[in-house]
Order: structure tokens, then C-alpha cells, then sequence
């Protein structure tokens, strides 16, 4: 069948000396050359024997002829009209091969003239002959189906590219049609060859058809595969569902189009761990293994279905795992159907769905069968599978042999075999609980022991939060009583030290010696202080306070503690929230911290405090023990120091622990660090790698201002308190008068407060403990301006004193002194009660100042 025609065949773009079907050879002949030279060397002897004379005129013309020819030669060449032979397109083979191609050949130039066309191109355009050789864009002018194709090949081969297209003709009335393709290219990569264009038609309907045909085949397959009455999947390596067919689509209550789009995986069709155990066949080069597996499948709403999985899985020669071929059986009507296998599924979903990893081994640790959880256990211990072919595999060398021995007991028929607590082999450290029991031997079974095992990380991890966390309550108990009686005896010794320097001028030889005392007084009351800061039982002085402007005062100062060799750099955060602490004890947390980092950088080396906003969200995102998720100001401080080693660093808060040499420091910098931070309500966590420097990471809880729900001078304290302990301003006058009624139990120091209020004017009654002093307050008939009692005392405390004492007289002023801050006993008084507070160690000015401002106060 020819195409039809649509063009008169004297088409004037067919060009008659171009176009050559089968161009003809341009045989040279050696004979003619040879009786041409003949002749010329016959003429030359000619005219060498007439004589010289006679022969000129001869000459002159053989030369006029010879120079003749030679210039219509040149001409001739110049036009065109004579060629130089090229043996390559002489060659027959390489003309044999183009004429007689299946493919139809035809060759154009600039101007689309047809230069060569083969026999098949004419056979295909249904040219008769060469003279009606047209090209391609002429043979398919009038076909609208067609034309499209051929203008992008026409405007890919004016630009010189390859370009190919198949298209359709319809035959003749009702005759079916054919599909063609259609390629040009450049004839060749010169210039001069790049100036033709190579067209070439091939009849490819054969092949559509085949196409279509393998392409209903293929629809059919899969049309059977999709509604066939068991579900079909495909996993690829990366764990996404590559295929899904209708069936389990439907029972999945999957939308198929939804599913084919991507976007599934593994994980989220199959419930539970039940993906571990696809994903846990053991690797074999070169081998095709098919498992079963007894699995829930989850439903797009959440709910399960039972199926029994014929898993399929491939392997390559590198032991990489192909797609799976993966059939599913739906196991929801054998709970109606068949009793017996029912009562197997029921089992089969209570053991892949147990929260304990249960596997059965044989003598040799490995194992015959296991459970989900097991299965992704194992893979989570070892990337290569080793822990899914032996249970041994999955414990630690270091332990191994207690797994051994109880399973060699369960073989040996042993019962009651003790519980085995491991550390499991992984990157991560790890532990589990091993629970071994023997099995009922037979001969065609390979079990001979089920384990069970359970992880205890996460126990093991709470248990020793809980043992540091009570440690460091114990040691803060005993840090805050070591505090408290110290304070006593301190108090007592700077009491005395100022009944000293009152008797004393400074030009006498012992004033030195005093004021030496003095000095190591209040030296010892700061590490006191420090004791009281890590057991939180210290007195705050809380404000409201930008951490940036705090840092930057104390920028000059951190220099000056660093030196030259650590250089500073602070990079504050933008809008900082504020924050509510005490500022001395603040900038006592961050120059400890300065101090060590500097003490770890011997040879120099850079100091680096960041502060930062940390939203709600970004917390919970922190994974940080003990912090909820909140708002928080995040102080960091990081060096590039030494560092901490492993084996300490959950040493390094705990009071008295320090790593310099010994008069070098008293441990209590860091735990000091600690209590300030507890007790304002903050975090502090370190990250330390040795060799690589230390950061410390505070997070104080954001302050907002409807958290101050009352004045100051409502908090329990009232306005007493904060002018109690201002020992920093004293008053001029500090005599006064009226009746105090001192109570402490340490009699040294009580007889010690009372000189000193007496030296003022004041008159002074004593009591032991809260007992006596009720007793003389109801001896004077309330007539008591003022109660100076301590707050830890034996048969009644100060508390209880207090709530005795206003049941009687609700105006009475009382100062409470004490080793312990006052949050130790704030909660027991009632509410709204009104108090003043002296913090021991205090000095004889501090008492009577504190004395004098709370009789004076309204």
C-alpha cells in the first residue's frame, strides 16, 4: 500500500541533475589512457625526424591544442561539470548498502532539492520513478495528522540537530493504516556536509502493534492480579510500598490511585512491629527466600486485620535485597469459619503483639523462631542481622556467658533458671532482662529453650536518676546541717569579734590579730553561704532582670578574672525575656563558671557566653531530663578547654568534688552553681567532650508579669524584710529602747545577742527554746515590744512560737534568725503573717540595726 500522493510530479523543487536513484559509477579506463600517451610520444618522434624547420609550425599547433583542452578542462571543473573521483563514494559496497536499505533514505539540501533517495524511500512515498522523487514535508503536505511532526523536523534540520518523531497515515477509504517513523539528521559534522539534511522513513507498524499487543497482555495481568481473591504487595529496599493491588487495597480501605501515587510505606500498613519481622530475613547472596509470616495489617481508620504474609524476597549477588513479591491471605473469616484456626490466630496476634521479645533457640543460641518485638530488637542491635541468626549476638561480650549457662540449663531439662540481667551489644548502651525456660524435647523439633527478654534501659536509666537525685538530697541535707550549726558558731565568733574591736583602737598591738579574726569569720560565712546555696536552703533576693544588661556589666569584670591568655566573647540573644533571680548570686553562678573555664585553658583559648530565647516548642524538642516543656532564657557558657572526662562528669555538682590539686579550690564552685540555678527554679545540664572543651547550658524560666500577684509587702515577710539584712546601710543611731525577748537555743550565743542589745539601751529577757520564752512572754502579760528568736529549737520552734505568741497579741514584731533560708519555714506560718528576717552569720551592727528598723517600722 503506497501513501497517497497529494503533489503534481513536475514539481519545480525536484531539481533533474540531482536527483539520482542508484548513482551512476564513474568507470575510468587504464586503455584509452595508454593509446592517448601513445599517441603523444608518436607525434613528438614525428616531428623529431622532419627536421627542426619543418616541424615548428607542427609544435606551435600541438601546443595551441594541448593548452586548448587544458583551459576547457579548467573551466569545466570550476563549474561543476568535472569532478574528482572520490574512491570512497565510488565503493559499490557502501552504494549496495544505501540503495538497498528497509528503511527509505533520502538526502536534501539547503533548499530542501532532493539530492539521493533509495529504492525504499520510493517504494514507501510511492514515487514511480526518480523523476517523481519529492521530500518528505511535499509527500505528507496534506495530511493534517502529520504535518505537525514534519514541521519540527524541518526546523531540526535547518538547525543542524537530530530530531525523530512517529506519526500515523490512515490508508486508502477504509484500508487500515500505518505508523511511520520519521528521523533527520545532519548528513555529516563539516561545514560543507552540514549544508544536507539525511531524512529517513521507516514502517514501524509492526512494532506498535506488538507494543499494544504486550500492553494488553500486561492490562489483563494485572486487571487479574488486582481482583484476585487474596491482596498482593511490593516492597522495595527503602521500605515504600511499590505496588498494591485492588484487593487488599480494599480491604486496607486504601483509595488504589492514593496508593500508587507514593508516599507508603511498610510501616504504615502492617501493625504493630510486625515490620521488623519483613524486614529481618537474613541476607544470601544469589538466593530467593520466601517466608511466612502471621501478622495484623492495619486499616487506614487504625483498625487490624489477621493475614498470613508469603513473603518473597531476593537477593543479589552482593547480598543486597531486591523488591519483594509479597501474597496476603486474610485470616478475619477463620475467626467465624474454622474453631481451630481461630483459636491460632487469637495466638498468633497475643505473640507478635506481646510487649516482650520472645524467640526460641536451639542448643547453639541460635535462633528457630521469634516474635516481632525480637525482630526489631535485633535490627536495632546489629545492622547486619546478627542478632536475628544467634540470641547470643545480641548481648554484650562482656556478658555473654550468663545467657550461655542458663541456656545450657534449659537443655539439660533444668528448671527455675534465675533471671539474667545483660548489657546488649549495639552502638548504644543497653540492658535487658533474659528469662530462659526449658522446652518439652522432641525429636523433630530444633527448640530447646524459649527466652524471653526484656529491656530495661529506660528502668535502669530511672533507677540511677533516682539514686543521684536522692544522693545529692542526702549530701544537700547534710551540707545545709553542717551549715546550720556552723552558723552558730560562727555567729558566735563575730558576735565576740565585734565586742573585741569595740574595746580595742586601732593603734593597739592586738587591733591587727581582731581584724584578722574577723576576716576568716567572713571568709568561713561564705562558704557557708556557698553549703547553703547547693542544698537550696539559702536567702534569695529575686528581681526581675534582662540577662543581657547583667552580662554586660559584668563583662569587665570576667576579663580581669580570665587574663590576657582567654579572650571573651558574648553574643546576646535579640528581645531576651526577662527573668527573675537574685543578681549577686546570678553573677556569682556565671563567674564560677568563668573561673573553671579559665582554670581548663591553661595555654590560653576562647570563653564563649551565648544567651538565647527558647520557646515552648524548641524545649520540648530538647529532650532535657527533668525540663518540662516552657519558656526559658538559655545561658551558655562554653570553652575550649580540656574538657571533662566520662567517669566524672555526674561527679562535678556534688559538693567537695574537684579535680585541681588540693589548696587549689574547695569544690563547692560547681554545686554552688547548681543550688543558685534549683533554686531559682532552673535547669543546668553539661556537654563535655575531653580534649574538646566544656559547655554548660542554664535555662531560667521566662518571667511574666502577671505572675506578681502581690506587693512585696504582702509575701509573708512584709516590708521588715527587706530592710532587715541591709547591713550595708546602717542607721546612725542604733541605741534604742524597749523589752526584747531573745530566743536561742545555743547559750553562748544567746548570752552573746543579749550584751550586745543590752550595750544598745535595750532590756533583754532570755529563753532557751520556745517553751521558756512562752512561759516569760505570759509572765510580762504580752508587754514584749519585740521577739528575736532562732527557728530550729528543740520542744517548740520558732514557727509554732510565732502563732502562739499572736494568738495572744496579733501586733507583736518578731525577727526570725536562722541558718536556714527563710523558704526552709515560710510555708508552716499562716498566711499574711508579718515578719522579719537575719540570716546567720550576723554581726553585732546587723542585729541591732535589724533590731532598731523593726520596732521603728509601721
Amino acid at each position: 500500500m503506497s501513501l497517497q500522493m497529494t503533489a503534481d510530479s513536475n514539481d519545480p523543487s525536484v531539481t533533474e541533475p540531482f536527483v539520482a536513484h542508484g548513482p551512476a559509477r564513474r568507470n575510468g579506463s587504464i586503455l584509452l589512457v595508454v593509446l592517448i600517451a601513445a599517441g603523444i610520444v608518436a607525434v613528438a618522434v614525428w616531428l623529431m625526424t622532419i627536421g627542426r624547420t619543418e616541424a615548428q609550425p607542427y609544435i606551435l599547433g600541438v601546443l595551441a591544442l594541448l593548452a586548448t583542452v587544458g583551459l576547457f578542462n579548467l573551466f569545466a571543473l570550476a563549474a561543476g561539470i568535472i569532478r574528482f573521483s572520490d574512491r570512497a563514494t565510488d565503493d559499490p559496497v557502501m552504494a549496495r548498502i544505501a540503495d538497498q536499505a528497509q528503511e527509505g533514505l533520502v538526502v536534501t539540501d539547503s533548499r530542501g532539492h532532493v539530492v539521493y533517495s533509495n529504492a525504499a524511500y520510493l517504494t514507501l512515498t510511492g514515487a514511480a520513478g526518480p523523476q517523481e522523487v519529492r521530500p518528505v514535508e511535499r509527500v505528507f503536505i496534506g495530511n493534517p495528522d502529520v504535518s505537525e511532526a514534519v514541521f519540527r523536523l524541518l526546523k531540526a534540520a535547518r538547525e543542524g540537530k537530530r530530531q525523530q518523531e512517529e506519526v500515523r497515515v490512515a490508508g486508502h477509504e477504509a484500508g487500515q493504516g500505518r505508523w511511520l517513523r520519521l528521523r533527520v539528521r545532519p548528513l555529516g559534522e563539516g561545514k560543507r556536509d552540514a549544508k544536507y539534511a539525511v531524512w529517513s522513513i521507516a514502517d514501524v507498524t509492526r512494532d506498535r502493534e506488538r507494543q499494544e499487543d504486550v500492553f494488553q497482555e500486561l492490562r489483563h495481568a494485572i486487571e487479574y492480579l488486582d481482583h484476585a481473591p487474596c491482596g498482593f504487595f511490593s516492597v522495595n529496599p527503602a521500605g515504600e510500598i511499590a505496588y498494591v493491588n485492588a484487593t487488599l487495597a480494599n480491604w486496607l480501605d486504601y483509595d488504589l490511585a492514593e496508593i500508587g501515587s507514593g508516599g507508603l510505606k511498610l510501616t504504615d500498613i502492617v501493625s504493630g512491629d510486625g515490620a521488623a519481622l519483613l524486614t529481618s530475613i537474613a541476607a544470601v547472596p544469589g538466593e530467593v527466600k520466601t517466608e511466612v509470616f502471621d501478622i495484623d495489617l492495619r486499616m487506614r481508620g487504625g483498625k487490624t486485620v489477621p493475614v498470613r504474609l508469603y513473603h518473597k524476597l531476593a537477593f543479589g549477588a552482593d547480598g543486597a535485597a531486591g523488591a519483594s513479591r509479597t501474597l496476603v491471605i486474610s485470616r478475619a473469616r477463620d475467626e467465624h469459619s474454622d474453631p481451630e484456626r481461630a483459636a491460632e490466630v487469637r495466638f498468633m496476634r497475643f505473640f507478635d503483639h506481646t510487649p516482650m521479645a520472645i524467640a526460641t533457640v536451639d542448643r547453639g543460641g541460635n535462633v528457630v523462631g521469634a516474635n516481632a518485638r525480637y525482630a526489631k530488637l535485633a535490627q536495632g542491635l546489629n545492622g547486619d542481622g546478627g542478632a536475628a541468626k544467634s540470641i547470643f549476638r545480641a548481648v554484650n561480650p562482656r556478658d555473654r556467658g550468663l545467657l550461655i549457662a542458663a541456656i545450657n540449663q534449659a537443655a539439660e531439662g533444668q528448671g527455675d533458671i534465675a533471671p539474667v540481667e545483660v548489657m546488649l551489644d549495639g552502638p548504644k548502651e543497653r540492658f535487658a532482662q533474659f528469662f530462659v525456660t526449658t522446652v518439652e524435647k522432641d525429636e523433630r523439633d530444633a527448640e530447646t529453650a524459649i527466652v524471653y527478654m526484656l529491656e530495661t534501659t529506660e528502668r535502669r536509666a530511672l533507677e540511677n536518676q533516682i539514686n543521684q537525685s536522692q544522693k545529692m538530697e542526702m549530701v544537700g541535707q547534710l551540707a545545709g546541717g553542717i551549715a546550720h550549726d556552723f552558723n552558730n558558731v560562727l555567729s558566735a565568733i563575730m558576735m565576740a569579734n565585734d565586742f573585741l574591736l569595740n574595746a580595742h583602737k586601732p593603734t593597739d598591738p592586738s587591733f591587727q590579730d581582731i581584724m584578722q579574726i574577723k576576716q576568716n569569720a567572713t571568709r568561713a560565712a561564705t562558704l557557708v553561704r556557698q553549703l547553703l546555696a547547693f542544698s537550696r536552703r539559702q536567702t534569695l533576693r529575686p528581681q526581675v532582670l534582662d540577662l543581657g544588661d547583667a552580662l554586660s556589666d559584668l563583662t569587665m569584670l570576667l576579663r580581669r578574672l580570665i587574663g590576657e591568655k582567654v579572650k571573651l566573647d558574648l553574643v546576646h540573644g535579640r528581645d531576651l525575656w526577662p527573668v527573675k533571680v537574685d543578681v549577686s548570686q546570678f553573677e556569682q553562678v556565671v563567674v564560677n563558671l568563668a573561673v573553671n573555664a579559665r582554670d581548663a585553658m591553661p595555654d590560653g583559648g576562647k570563653l564563649i557566653i551565648r544567651t538565647a530565647n527558647v520557646p515552648t516548642e524548641e524545649a520540648a524538642q530538647l529532650a532535657n531530663k527533668g525540663m518540662p516543656a516552657a519558656d526559658y532564657v538559655k545561658i551558655e557558657i562554653a570553652d575550649t578547654g580540656t574538657g571533662i572526662p566520662a567517669e566524672i562528669i555526674d561527679k562535678i555538682f556534688e559538693p567537695f568534688f574537684s579535680t585541681k590539686d588540693v589548696g587549689k579550690g574547695t569544690g563547692l564552685g560547681l554545686s554552688t552553681v547548681y543550688g543558685i540555678v534549683k533554686q531559682t527554679g532552673g535547669f543546668v545540664y553539661v556537654d563535655s567532650v575531653p580534649g574538646g572543651g566544656t559547655t554548660f547550658r542554664i535555662y531560667l524560666p521566662r518571667h511574666r508579669q502577671e505572675q506578681e500577684v502581690a506587693p512585696e509587702a504582702q509575701v509573708g515577710n512584709g516590708a521588715a524584710k527587706e530592710t532587715a539584712v541591709e547591713a550595708a546601710k546602717p542607721k546612725p543611731d542604733l541605741t534604742g529602747q524597749g523589752t526584747i525577748l531573745l530566743v536561742e537555743d545555743e547559750d553562748g550565743l544567746r548570752s552573746l545577742n543579749a550584751r550586745g542589745l543590752r550595750s544598745r539601751g535595750y532590756s533583754v529577757i532570755e529563753a532557751a527554746n520556745g517553751v521558756e520564752a512562752l512561759e516569760a512572754f505570759e509572765e510580762k502579760n504580752g508587754a514584749v515590744d519585740l521577739v528575736v528568736s532562732d527557728v530550729v529549737m528543740p520542744e517548740m520552734d520558732g514557727p509554732t512560737l510565732l502563732k502562739e505568741m499572736r494568738s495572744r497579741n496579733a501586733e507583736l514584731k518578731i525577727i526570725f534568725v536562722s541558718g536556714y533560708a527563710e523558704d526552709a519555714f515560710e510555708k508552716s506560718l499562716p498566711e499574711n503573717q508579718q515578719f522579719a528576717f537575719l540570716p546567720k552569720p550576723f554581726t553585732l551592727t546587723q542585729l541591732v540595726a535589724a533590731v532598731k528598723e523593726t520596732m521603728t517600722a509601721n
